[in-house]
């Protein structure tokens, strides 16, 4: 084996960890950037929801690609569509270093016209990216994959640890005396009060310079994206797209069913002659068992199965992007500013942790799938608890406390990041149109969940912000 034959594997399982990367790298970027970015912008803390609208408003990127293949199959070039994204990507994270901090005056009131704007872009490339990036790796083997989803787990993770070398958000709490003059019968009198202050930390390099690591991201995921469609196997005559889907029948379960049926086989025969009425009917049995394995792959899951599957990819997707990420804050910071930044980072390391599991130990079983999203739901909801305590949660003022919300966060995404990832395998060892409708699923479930809370949150204030700094909590 040549040395190129031998690394290509590896090159290639780099190419799609970077372009799965890419996938939402600009959006989970801002996302950990705020706390530094609503400083500065007029918005303030209501930045959030403005964000969350906007990027549901981008769900229309997604919805034309799957209107596209639902009604005109075939007639759209995947490969195109996605440069084109990702060059909206790279040209909208350029602007945002320069122009972040422009506002303009809309009904008397200045407003972050800029910053929204230039995030709805980046948003619409990383909604799009659900249902043009997949389906494109289901050209590659199914061992990339895995590594696609490591990347867009990385896509949080890698702007976490940026964030926070970059010192967001922290904070000191400091105690300051205050001299009060009161004046009783012409008497002033001078007081001393002593309170406790929250004070931020300045940060270690600047907002527009974070905003250039995510645009450095979106140019490697570009890269990435144009050698993947030059890796060996690819095919790259212009054939139609469903055609391609029903010819990719399972190889590899295919490939071991057949290998178990050979094994089985009599040692002996290999000396038959060529043309020995043995031979022949071993070898027209074995066309039979070929044909039963392929037309069982079809027919694998049931109507009622895919249902479930699906009803769980909306599900999970609305847990883990839209119900639970408006909330972090609430459930976290009340127990200090450091339980907060580490139940963001780890629990961004727990998505491609549990890639790598399922890379290791792949199961498909739809009874454990379905178990673990109860567990994840479980998590899930003791951290809307806590959210809904905010600024009280159980266990404030001990380090159990921020150790089990820390812990929690951590499975919740871990859990959950499991099962997305087994149920894509699923879908990408079906056909092109099941990922397609996958990632309609997850842009479906992510709607639902952010719609539901946005009123909860920023019309009805039903959650408290909390300061670890100052507390009056009771318990």
């Amino acid at each position: 084996m040549s040395p190129h034959h031998s690394t290509m594997p590896l090159i290639t399982h780099v190419l799609a960890c970077i372009f799965g990367m890419g996938s939402w790298v600009a959006i989970n970027g801002l996302w950990v950037e705020l706390p530094l970015i609503v400083n500065v912008l007029p918005e303030g803390w209501g930045l959030p929801s403005y964000l969350t609208v906007i990027i549901q408003l981008a769900n229309v990127g997604p919805l034309f690609v799957t209107l596209m293949h639902k009604f005109a199959p075939g007639k759209m070039n995947e490969i195109i569509v996605i440069y084109i994204i990702i060059s909206i990507g790279i040209m909208a994270s350029l602007l945002m270093i320069f122009f972040w901090k422009e506002t303009t005056l809309l009904t008397g009131r200045p407003h972050s016209t800029a910053f929204l704007t230039l995030a709805l872009f980046l948003s619409l490339v990383d909604c799009t990216s659900s249902v043009t990036f997949l389906p494109f790796m289901m050209r590659l083997p199914t061992k990339y994959m895995t590594t696609y989803f490591i990347g867009e787990g990385l896509s949080g993770f890698v702007p976490g640890l940026v964030a926070l070398s970059q010192g967001v958000g922290m904070v000191k709490c400091v105690n300051v005396s205050k001299t009060i003059n009161m004046t009783v019968d012409d008497f002033t009198e001078g007081s001393s009060i002593h309170q406790i202050e929250t004070h931020y930390i300045p940060a270690n390099f600047s907002t527009a310079a974070f905003l250039a690591f995510l645009t450095v991201m979106m140019v490697f995921c570009l890269v990435a994206f144009f050698f993947l469609t030059r890796v060996p196997w690819l095919p790259h005559k212009e054939i139609n797209e469903a055609h391609v889907a029903d010819q990719m029948v399972h190889v590899s379960t295919t490939e071991s069913e057949l290998n178990k049926h050979i094994s089985k086989r009599p040692t002996n025969q290999q000396s038959s002659s060529p043309n020995s009425p043995t031979k022949s009917m071993d070898e027209a049995k074995l066309t039979a068992k070929t044909e039963n394995v392929e037309t069982s792959t079809f027919t694998k899951y049931s109507k009622q199965q895919h249902l479930f599957i699906y009803f769980l990819v909306a599900w999970v997707n609305s847990l883990t992007n839209g119900f639970l990420p408006s909330v972090q804050t609430y459930s976290c910071l009340p127990y200090g500013n450091l339980a907060y930044h580490l139940s963001a980072a780890l629990g961004s390391m727990a998505n491609p942790g549990a890639c790598i599991i399922a890379l290791i130990l792949p199961k498909r079983s739809l009874v454990l799938l379905g178990s673990l999203s109860f567990v994840g739901t479980a998590f899930g909801a003791y951290n809307m608890a806590m959210a809904a305590l905010s600024p009280c949660p159980l266990l404030q003022h001990s380090g159990a406390g921020a150790f089990l919300i820390i812990i929690s966060w951590i499975l919740f995404s871990g859990t959950l990041s499991y099962v997305k990832v087994m149920i894509g395998v699923i879908f990408r060892d079906e056909s092109h149109s099941a990922l397609v409708w996958c990632g309609a699923a997850v842009q479906l479930g992510s709607l639902i969940g952010t719609l539901t809370m946005f009123p909860l949150v920023s019309v009805y204030d039903i959650f408290k912000a909390g300061d670890s700094c100052k507390s009056n909590c009771p318990f």
